[in-house]
Order: structure tokens, then C-alpha cells, then sequence
């Protein structure tokens, strides 16, 4: 039966037998495979679903397959959870073929650690998205990096990648992060990943949101296709109604959203599981707060030999040292509200910031360290400011806010 917009519906049954066909035409070129798991509901679905085929032998079995968990250190609190819990009933099955690894950035290029100690400001998204490169996507692609020194041979990825109605409806595929329920940066990896190391599939591309929710709600748990706990994954998007809330998640507190959608709806739907994290509503106020020009450097007006104005004369730039003491401050302080009420109400504690993190946002500031090209001299940003002109002159004045 088609829909209004002349798209069969199809069964999770029917998507399944679809993603087996992809697998069998393609995935056997390789004998090492590699998931690239978020936690999130496209590639938790990818993932379970892939292990369910090759032990229930619908697919063959490679020689060694490795899960790899994005771990960002900034997910809502039940979905890092559900992710750990996966994990450990990975571990449990106790295959040779079959292993797993936590992905993490390198300490420098953690997001508190960029941010307060090299005092690069918050992400957004017109001109500065730097957070889902660098703490999800640049830690898969060294990890592949290290599979294949490690192999020596080309491995295959298996992505979450997955066409929204819209996207079928017009052939396009987004490639990033969406407000209709997408994973955050899903489709990057499908961009980034260097093919002279690793082949992409995205075995659920086909796949609708409603028939990832069947997979993850009522055939994942069951014994038969894996007995996975999903119970975690389906309270972060909302809870039983994850198709009415088609929440998108990602960070506590994502810069790069308008409302924090899914931090909300578990608040609202769980509020004697998850109230008390009710501080993290802090966050985004805060990264909007650390934009301001108050807080922040700005490059001296200068011109070209030919006096024309350099590129972006003006540029805002770091945050002060100042305002990264205060804001990691604000951080800390977020953070032990959450965690007094977690132990008043014997609840998960969060860890957004930890001790070996704080230890290296210091050691930034008492290096003085800057982001390239600044040096910490430049005045700040809402100081009065000189357009220095090739012949020498110089005409003064007051930035524009």
C-alpha cells in the first residue's frame, strides 16, 4: 500500500531481507568489518542487527569484527548508560571473532579541554562546528586508521546512515545532523572516512524511523534476536511514544540545537528517573553567554599592502583566560548540582567534566596557551578599535556590537 507520497510501506521484515541482500552483495569482499556506534538509535539498531544476522547464520561470519563506540563524554546521561550496558552484553558473549572498543578523542581535543583550556569558543553552527568532527568523527577515523596498521588490509565500516521520508521523496541523503530524529554527524562518516583504508556500507539506509523503532522496541529484547537491553536507548528518545516525540539527541546541552528536545522529554516522561539532571538546562544558556564579545579576543584592524581590509579585519576570536576560569567554574558547579541531587535520589552521577580534564584545562592556562595565530595580546573584543591604513595613518573606532 503506498502512502501520500506514493512511498510503499514496508515491514521490518521486508528492511531486513533488504539489508541481508547489501550485505551478501558486498560486505564479503572483506574479512575484517568494523561498526562505527554511536549509542544512538540508527547505529544501535545497525549494530544489533548485524550481530543477530551472523549468529543466527543469515549472514556469513567475518574473520573479526569490531565495535567501536563513539564515546564524546558530552551524551545524555541514560544514553551513555544504555551504550554501557550494550557493551558488557557484547563482552558477554565471549566470541573470538567479535570485540569491542571505546573511540574518545585525545585529551587536547576533548570539548571542555578545546574550550576552557585552549579557549576556543563554543561551537555553532554558521561558522565555527568544529565539536562533531573533532570529539566523534576524528576519533572513528584514527581508530579505522589503527585497525588497518593493525590488519593490513582494507576494512568495511558498517554505518547508521539512514534516508528520512523527505530524503527518499527528493533523492537526497543528509549528511548531517537534522531536526527529524537523526543521529549527530551520522552521515559524516560516509564523507570522511579515507576509502584507502576502509569500504562504507550503510546497511539500514532503506530503513524508515518507524521500522528502526520495531527493530529496537520489540524484536532487539527478545531472546531470539539477541535479548538486548534496549530499555536505556528508548527512555533517551522519550520513552514508549519515541515515534510521536521523534526526539533528536546528542550532547547535554548541544550548542547546536534550538531546544534541547530529548534532555526534555526525558525530564517530562521520567521525572523520578531523570528530574534531577535538570541543571544540565544550564549548559546552552552558558555557551550563549560565552559568545558574547565581553568574553572574547579581536584581531586589530589591519589592512592589506594595497590598503584594502584582510580577510575578516575584525574577527572575534578566543575566549580570555579570564573568562575560562569563570566558565569552568560555572561548568564544575552545573555539574555538582546535578550530582548532589543523583546521590539524594540514588541516581547515575554524570561525569562531563573529570579530574585528569580540569588537571589539563590548567596546564593550558598556566602555558598560555591560544588558538593558532593568537597570542593573547590582542585586545578585547568590545574594546574601542584602529584601522591601521598602509601609509601609516590610522582612523579610530568604537566596534559595533
Amino acid at each position: 500500500m503506498d502512502n501520500l507520497f506514493g512511498i510503499e510501506k514496508i515491514s521490518v521484515g521486508d528492511c531486513q531481507e533488504l539489508t541481508i541482500q547489501s550485505i551478501n552483495a558486498y560486505a564479503y569482499q572483506h574479512d575484517h568489518w568494523v561498526i562505527a556506534w554511536s549509542g544512538g538509535k540508527d547505529s544501535t539498531a545497525t549494530m544489533t542487527l548485524i550481530i543477530y544476522l551472523i549468529l543466527s547464520g543469515q549472514i556469513r561470519q567475518p574473520k573479526s569484527l569490531t565495535v567501536m563506540y563513539a564515546d564524546t563524554r558530552m551524551e545524555l546521561t541514560p544514553l551513555a548508560i544504555g551504550a554501557e550496558n550494550m557493551l558488557k552484553q557484547i563482552k558477554a558473549l565471549n566470541l573470538p571473532w567479535l570485540r569491542t572498543q571505546v573511540v574518545m578523542s585525545d585529551m587536547d581535543h576533548r570539548f571542555f579541554v578545546y574550550m576552557l583550556g585552549r579557549g576556543v569558543p563554543p561551537p555553532n553552527n554558521m561558522t565555527l562546528r568544529w565539536c562533531t568532527q573533532q570529539i566523534k568523527v576524528t576519533p572513528m577515523q584514527k581508530a579505522i586508521e589503527a585497525e588497518f596498521d593493525t590488519i593490513g588490509e582494507k576494512v568495511l565500516t558498517f554505518t547508521g546512515v539512514r534516508m528520512g521520508e523527505s530524503a527518499i521523496r527528493d533523492g537526497r541523503l543528509s549528511m548531517a545532523c537534522t531536526k527529524n530524529g537523526a543521529e549527530c554527524g551520522q552521515g559524516w562518516y560516509m564523507n570522511t572516512l579515507d576509502n584507502k583504508i576502509t569500504a562504507t556500507i550503510a546497511p539500514i539506509i532503506h530503513w524508515r524511523v518507524c521500522n528502526v523503532w520495531d527493530w529496537l522496541q520489540v524484536f532487539a529484547p527478545q531472546k531470539r534476536y539477541g535479548g538486548w537491553d534496549t530499555s536505556m536507548l528508548i527512555q533517551a528518545y522519550g520513552g514508549e511514544k519515541v515515534k510521536e516525540v521523534n526526539a533528536r539527541t546528542g550532547c547535554n546541552g548541544c550548542p547546536l540545537v534550538d531546544e534541547d528536545t530529548a534532555l526534555d522529554a526525558i525530564m517530562e516522561k521520567f521525572p523520578k528517573d531523570w528530574g534531577y539532571l535538570q541543571p544540565l538546562k544550564e549548559l546552552r544558556p552558558l555557551y550563549r553567554e560565552m559568545r558574547k564579545f565581553e568574553y572574547r579576543l579581536r584581531k586589530h584592524g589591519e589592512t592589506k599592502m594595497d590598503g584594502t581590509p584582510t580577510k575578516n579585519p575584525y574577527r572575534v576570536g578566543p575566549l580570555t583566560m579570564e573568562a575560562r576560569k569563570y566558565f569552568t567554574n560555572a561548568i564544575i558547579h552545573i555539574q555538582a548540582k546535578v550530582n548532589r541531587l543523583a546521590t539524594a535520589f540514588n541516581r547515575p552521577q554524570i561525569d562531563i567534566l573529570n579530574d585528569e580534564e580540569l588537571s589539563r584545562i590548567e596546564w593550558h592556562w598556566e602555558n598560555n596557551i591560544w588558538p593558532q595565530k593568537w597570542e593573547g595580546t590582542e585586545p578585547l573584543a568590545t574594546d574601542p578599535f584602529n584601522q591601521i591604513y598602509n601609509d601609516g595613518s590610522m582612523e579610530v573606532k568604537l566596534f559595533e556590537m
